[in-house]
């Protein structure tokens, strides 16, 4: 056998060594219990169940509950995702520079990655409380006390907690293509008078174009997975205008109701490949303009 053919074997050999455990923990723990899913949303109980064909997901969308907890998702998903977008990268753009206290900020931003849900919970539960500090701050104020969490506010509320959570792991990302965008770029712009927004759109953007892809879709699908945070705030049936899919499943699962929470299961998930799918021919097809 030639020399060349035996290097590419054990080569091989090794991926396939090192990627073993990951892609049999992934076929265990992710594919098949999601073919199983798929399955189960077909038939009408889980144990001696008979082909139903799509009645359940019939079944699923003319429920309201659905309905409104798909919306709510879709519109918890539009409006955190430009926002958490926009505020990472301001605050990467931010911290890059000469500003003091760079490393404080760095360190108070990125501290919701380590610490427990349930301690975030806890602290803004504390402080969206009908008796929490800002409501007390209000009435030291002279105004009138908000229900945060049990009035149209608490829209707001989650996509701030949303924000929070994840606008350290987006920051890291940020910095990590700042570091790579050419310095002398920016210094010769400098030099011939473009200025600070003229330098950001010619340089600093293109370059980040990559990682900003990247965020995008971390984003969109951390927005569909937002539920802990909602639930150990809110509980189990929240304001109308925070139930998601993410509620709805789980109050399905709780019920027993298998068609119900296997269908919304197998639609969030066609939602979100669907969005990741076209994100990714949104940044071919722009990669291909620009060539």
């Amino acid at each position: 056998m030639p020399l060349h053919r035996l290097r590419r074997l054990r080569d091989s050999g090794a991926a396939i060594a090192f990627l073993g455990p990951s892609l049999t923990g992934f076929l265990l723990f992710y594919l098949i219990p999601f073919g199983a899913v798929v399955y189960y949303s077909f038939i009408d109980t889980p144990i001696q169940g008979h082909f139903v064909g799509l009645d359940n997901y019939r079944l699923l969308w003319d429920s309201a509950s659905f309905r409104k907890a798909f919306v709510n998702s879709l519109a918890f998903a539009g409006a955190g995702v430009p926002i958490l977008f926009a505020f990472s990268l301001a605050l990467a753009l931010l911290l890059s520079g000469a500003m003091p206290l760079r490393r404080t900020f760095r360190t108070a931003f990125l501290l919701p990655l380590v610490v427990p849900v349930a301690s975030i919970a806890l602290v803004w539960q504390a402080l969206f409380h009908w008796q929490g500090a800002l409501n007390g701050l209000l009435a030291s104020l002279g105004l009138t006390p908000v229900d945060w969490m049990n009035s149209r506010w608490s829209f707001a509320v989650m996509v701030i907690v949303y924000v929070w959570k994840n606008a350290g792991y987006n920051l890291v990302l940020f910095l990590a293509g700042l570091a790579n965008v050419p310095a002398e770029q920016k210094e010769a712009a400098a030099i011939d008078g473009a200025g600070p927004w003229r330098r950001f759109w010619a340089i600093t953007w293109p370059g980040l174009a990559p990682v900003s892809f990247f965020v995008v879709v971390m984003s969109v699908v951390a927005s569909f997975k937002v539920f802990r945070e909602t639930y150990l705030v809110a509980g189990a049936y929240p304001n109308d205008a925070i139930y998601t899919l993410q509620h709805f499943m789980n109050n399905s699962f709780q019920n027993l109701d298998y068609s119900k929470l296997t269908s919304a299961a197998v639609l969030l998930a066609i939602v979100i490949g669907a969005a990741v799918y076209v994100l990714f021919r949104a940044e071919r097809l722009a990669r291909e303009a620009e060539e």
